[in-house]
């Protein structure tokens, strides 16, 4: 990877649909995550190679995983080996993270492995939402103590969720289990594991920049939301404590990284700290660069 020649690096990006079919969502979650993100539907889907060509057509490289939550949804997920094949089939631009189900116990604590050894995954997504569990449940330590000695990052999605959203009881899907304090306890148990807070993490925004300002291995995405609808106090916390933890992501394809960036740019940031964001602090964090930069 050129990482030189990129101009951003994406780090949150979402595979929702298998070159052999399948989706990893179900037809009535998938239809009101796009009715809540103003997306259609129809053109939601990209595969693999379409989304490793549209990031390489914009110069940036992506971070690019599945949600595995098959015991709470009963939907298998975009295969984790598929993802990682794409990105080894396009290594310039897609960086494979994996998503394992916590309820899979020491079958996926044997799967995470196996994909970090044998397929070169980064990092673990956990959608606590969505899988039904709470981040510092004993049911998951399994899997980070696993996550930790493979030297690989676990990136949670926090605070409110468009998926279900608007359907009967939110589809079933519960809120209270992406409180990002529920993952204080997670960083406190595995210091050596880099830890992701997906999102701005409404309704609990100040919970978020409180642990990751305490926890040195917390960083934050930024993906999800527009940034022109940022709480100021992420704003003010990216700009200042924060600058060297805070990282690009869009949530693509419910957001594209065209959109975000317009908006991003609109935003008051330091010039200093707008190339820390958009791709120093990820390259860093991702082991693509050595040292810190400077600028």
């Amino acid at each position: 990877m050129d990482v030189a020649g990129l101009t951003a690096i994406d780090v949150h990006t979402h595979a929702e649909v298998s070159s052999r079919g399948g989706a990893s969502l179900d037809d009535a979650l998938h239809d009101a995550s796009s009715a809540y993100f103003k997306v259609d539907k129809g053109a939601r889907k990209p595969t693999l190679e379409e989304m490793a060509a549209y990031y390489r057509e914009r110069k940036m490289a992506a971070v690019v995983f599945t949600v595995d939550a098959e015991h709470a949804t009963g939907t298998p997920p975009v295969p984790n080996e598929e993802v990682a094949e794409a990105a080894a089939a396009n290594p310039d631009v897609l960086i494979p993270f994996a998503s394992i189900d916590p309820f899979r116990g020491k079958a996926g604590v044997r799967q995470a492995r196996r994909l970090v050894e044998e397929y070169g995954v980064k990092g673990f997504k956990f959608h606590p939402n969505i899988q039904g569990f709470f981040p510092d449940d004993r049911l998951a330590y399994g899997l980070y103590e696993a996550i930790e000695e493979l030297g690989a990052i676990a990136l949670f999605h926090t605070g409110q969720t468009g998926i279900g959203a608007g359907l009967p009881g939110g589809g079933g899907i519960r809120l209270k289990y992406s409180d990002p304090m529920r993952v204080d306890d997670v960083a406190v148990d595995f210091p050596a594991m880099p830890i992701i807070l997906a999102h701005p993490s409404f309704p609990w925004q100040d919970a978020a920049l409180s642990v990751a300002t305490h926890k040195p291995t917390v960083y934050i995405d930024l993906s999800g939301w527009s940034p022109k609808y940022f709480p100021p106090q992420l704003v003010r916390y990216a700009n200042s404590l924060l600058q060297d933890k805070v990282l690009f992501g869009s949530d693509y394809p419910v957001i594209s990284p065209d959109r975000w960036l317009k908006d991003f740019a609109a935003l008051p940031m330091k010039d200093e700290v707008r190339p820390k964001i958009l791709k120093h602090n990820a390259a860093r964090l991702l082991g693509l660069l050595p040292d810190r930069p400077t600028s």
